[in-house]
């Protein structure tokens, strides 16, 4: 053993082992700890102390029955699992970040980037394995595959250039980008990305994606456009060929639970107004979309929209005139031909 370093790693392995202990069960009496660490009482009561300064939360009871016990605090501590303990967490994280746990996928891709930052080599192949026979059905975000998205996520801490084959304009194409962020919606996983081919910034649907890659190559962070926001615009509105904005008579919260994030942005505007910015393949279907809401509204982009808004307002108004009723042709036949009378030529 090192001399100089010896004593300082034997009390850090019999702390961490204490703390597995006191996780095994519910109450130890200090003998019992001190007979399974091969240590005195007191050493037990130093390393307990040690404990309770990390931020575990160490009670200790006197009398029949009492002993350590390992409770909860207010702040969360470090965690100390064993390789089965990981295998499992990492499995569900992987089952949360695709989409199996609705609205935990952003926080279980952080836990488990961190997780895989110290998740030994030999542990590797096994999460993979497992979470291949973890499955989910019904609704939820388009599945993605878990070594993609943890390879990105990756890229992303370690700000390392990415690469992958992406779907454009018919073909399959190669990308090279600086990745910035990954972005969960409620329907899809997006990254962020600083496309290096193009000269600007793009969002790519991590579902779309093939053959990813995290590259040695390092580079220095650009000054980015908030993701979230980016990423819900380019989903709400820059993919289609016509966009609208509109300032809608009624709260950003009242309109965002009538509205998907996906569908469109709202903007708060005031205690009683919000903007909306949504798009759609015709302009027709994204006035509708925002007339269904039932608010009033006024249109800010595009001037033509207004000329569409009157347009539809005189089809509605002539669909709604009163007509006289339509003759039922399966009913009785008219007076005369009952009579054997000609009809009029």
């Amino acid at each position: 053993m090192d001399v100089a370093n010896g004593g300082e790693r034997g009390t850090t392995e019999r702390v961490l082992t204490l703390l597995g202990l006191l996780r095994q069960r519910k109450v130890w009496t200090g003998p019992e700890l001190a007979d399974r660490l091969g240590v005195t009482p007191r050493t037990v009561r130093r390393d307990v102390e040690r404990l309770r300064t990390l931020g575990y939360p160490v009670h200790a009871s006197q009398g029949v029955g009492g002993g350590y016990q390992l409770g909860s605090g207010q702040d969360l501590p470090p965690l100390l699992l064993d390789d089965q303990e990981a295998i499992a967490t990492a499995v569900s994280l992987l089952a949360g970040a695709g989409g199996a746990v609705a609205g935990a996928g952003d926080a279980a891709l952080r836990a488990l980037t961190k997780l895989d930052q110290v998740l030994p080599a030999r542990l590797r192949h096994e999460v993979r394995a497992l979470s291949g026979s973890v499955e989910s059905f019904g609704g939820g975000r388009t599945p993605v595959d878990p070594e993609a998205l943890m390879a990105l996520a990756r890229a992303c801490r370690d700000q390392v250039e990415a690469g992958f084959a992406y779907p454009s304009g018919g073909e399959v194409r190669q990308r090279r980008v600086e990745p910035y962020r990954l972005v969960a919606s409620d329907r899809r996983w997006y990254l962020l990305a600083y496309d290096l081919d193009r000269a600007d910034w793009r969002s790519f649907r991590v579902d779309r994606m093939t053959d990813v890659s995290a590259r040695t190559w390092r580079f220095r962070p650009r000054a980015a456009p908030d993701a979230a926001t980016y990423v819900q615009e380019g989903v709400a509105s820059r993919v289609y060929r016509h966009q609208a904005r509109f300032l809608v008579h009624a709260s950003a919260d009242t309109v965002r639970a009538q509205i998907p994030a996906s569908a469109a942005v709202v903007r708060q505007r005031g205690s009683e107004f919000c903007e909306v910015l949504s798009g759609a393949a015709s302009l027709d279907a994204v006035l509708m979309h925002v007339l269904l809401l039932g608010h009033d509204f006024e249109i800010l982009d595009p001037p033509e929209l207004g000329e569409r808004c009157r347009a539809l307002a005189q089809k509605l108004l002539s669909a709604g005139t009163t007509t006289s009723p339509v003759p039922d042709m399966e009913g009785p036949e008219p007076q005369a031909r009952q009579r054997g009378a000609r009809p009029p030529s």
